[in-house]
């Protein structure tokens, strides 16, 4: 197998988004379109992938990392113009190169994969990925000799009628001899309405040279879908929701209503683990085995373990233990570690806190920057005061202490443990282990003083 490279075309601005986000990095399933096509190029033994950048290079740059190197197209004249960019790192290699546009995320690997083996096996100088289209209208058209070469691309614009009945289109995806496709791209001309060098030029100067041209037809018409608009990235969207979803069903995992299920490209769920409808998964979300998540909960980047069970609840970049039962309508916040065997209730927020194992807070809760121990019980109402208007405190509540409803934990504070704390109090001193604190004002009886309140009325 010849060396293989991949150009990426990523320079466009994408006015037809009329978005201030550059339209490559307009996210489908939760990751940027450009780099759904990286991760799969990447995933077919490429020496080395260039990505063609422009509007917006930096932030691009910034998305993508290194898994790419990259070349500036500072004026976007055309895609042959945008592929000649790379010529300095790549035009003396030998191999294979695949050009692929950087608005196309639901192109697979194994598509390309096949183009790949298709271009090497004919030994054409360029491969064109094509599809059958059902409605044509718009694309170029391929036309095709008698032993199955291609003969040359025809717009739509410029084709007779019998050749608009052709329904096998160009998508936009090529292979080429990578020397011969850079000796080509010097040649291309400009001389058209827009002024601007066009990819598929190559082809009929490679025609033109007697070389060999040749088409690989995907089964899949849907994967050559550009992304030009707000409309086609809903539709690519759904199609990559349904994809994953699928995907997720299929390795055991249960979706109650898939069309209302929305699962991120990065996230992970193990088996028999079930999904209610109205749960959003997204970022590098890892769900063990045998949870149960929503209906209508929202999980961002959370690692959970086995059997947790999570209803109707938002969880954001926190890690979540085994056997632990959330919500409802609970929040975990940021940088919170919630151990095994833990309760979390109904409108309870955590924020930056550890919860150790056993440990309950049931219901209308704040706990915020607190350590929490092991087989700790936390009562209704209870809050851990971690912020005086300009600094953020710690509270540390030892195992197995005991908060009564309706407390004040006033940060820096520390319970020991075993320790119990009176219902209403407030408490601003540290409280020692297996001790008793009540910090509330002692109950005066005002005997008859309904009577005297009536009769002034």
């Amino acid at each position: 197998m010849s060396n293989r490279y991949a150009i990426i075309l990523a320079a466009g601005q994408g006015t037809r988004m009329k978005s201030k986000l550059y339209k490559v990095l307009h996210p489908v399933c939760g990751k940027p379109m450009v780099q759904h096509v990286i991760d799969q190029v990447k995933s077919i033994n490429i020496n080395e992938i260039v990505t063609i950048v422009g509007h917006g290079a930096e932030k691009v740059k910034a998305e993508l990392g290194e898994s790419s190197r990259y070349a500036i197209q500072a004026e976007q004249l055309g895609t042959a113009h945008a592929v000649l960019q790379s010529k300095e790192m790549l035009a003396e290699m030998s191999g294979t190169t695949i050009v692929v546009c950087g608005d196309t995320p639901l192109v697979k690997s194994e598509t390309m994969e096949k183009l790949f083996r298709h271009h090497e096996d004919t030994g054409a100088k360029a491969t064109i990925l094509t599809a059958r289209a059902e409605d044509p209208t718009g694309y170029g058209r391929i036309i095709r000799s008698e032993q199955g070469f291609v003969e040359k691309i025809v717009e739509h614009k410029d084709a007779s009628e019998a050749e608009l009945k052709i329904n096998e289109i160009n998508t936009g995806t090529y292979c080429f001899d990578n020397q011969a496709l850079f000796a080509a791209l010097d040649d291309v001309g400009n001389d058209n309405v827009q002024g601007e060098y066009y990819l598929p030029d190559v082809i009929e100067i490679l025609k033109k040279q007697g070389e060999i041209v040749s088409a690989y037809v995907t089964e899949h018409f849907e994967e050559t879908m550009g992304v030009n608009d707000r409309v086609a990235l809903a539709e690519a969207e759904r199609i990559m929701r349904k994809r994953l979803n699928e995907m997720h069903m299929r390795n055991g995992v249960t979706l109650i209503d898939p069309a209302n299920t929305y699962i991120g490209a990065d996230v992970e769920i193990g088996s028999d683990t079930v999904i209610y409808p109205g749960t959003v998964l997204s970022g590098g979300t890892v769900i063990g085995n045998d949870c149960a998540i929503g209906p209508n909960s929202e999980i961002h980047d959370c690692k959970i373990g086995d059997g947790t069970v999570i209803r109707q609840s938002a969880a954001f970049d926190s890690e979540i233990g085994s056997h632990v039962a959330i919500g409802p309508y609970a929040h975990i916040r940021p940088q919170s570690t919630i151990g095994d065997e833990v309760k979390i209730g109904n409108f309870v927020e955590i924020k930056k806190a550890v919860f150790g194992k056993g440990s309950k807070a049931s219901h209308l809760s704040y706990i915020g920057d607190t350590e929490v121990g092991s087989n700790v019980n936390i009562g209704c109402g209870s809050i851990t005061v971690n912020y005086d208007g300009k600094n953020k405190y710690l509270t540390k509540i030892e195992d197995d202490a005991f908060i009564g409803c309706n407390s004040n934990l006033v940060a820096p504070v520390t319970v020991g443990k075993g320790a119990y704390v009176a219902a209403g109090s407030t408490i601003t001193e540290d409280v020692p282990g297996n001790g008793l604190a009540i910090a509330r004002a002692r109950q005066v009886n005002k005997e008859n003083y309904t009577q005297k309140l009536n009769y002034k009325k």
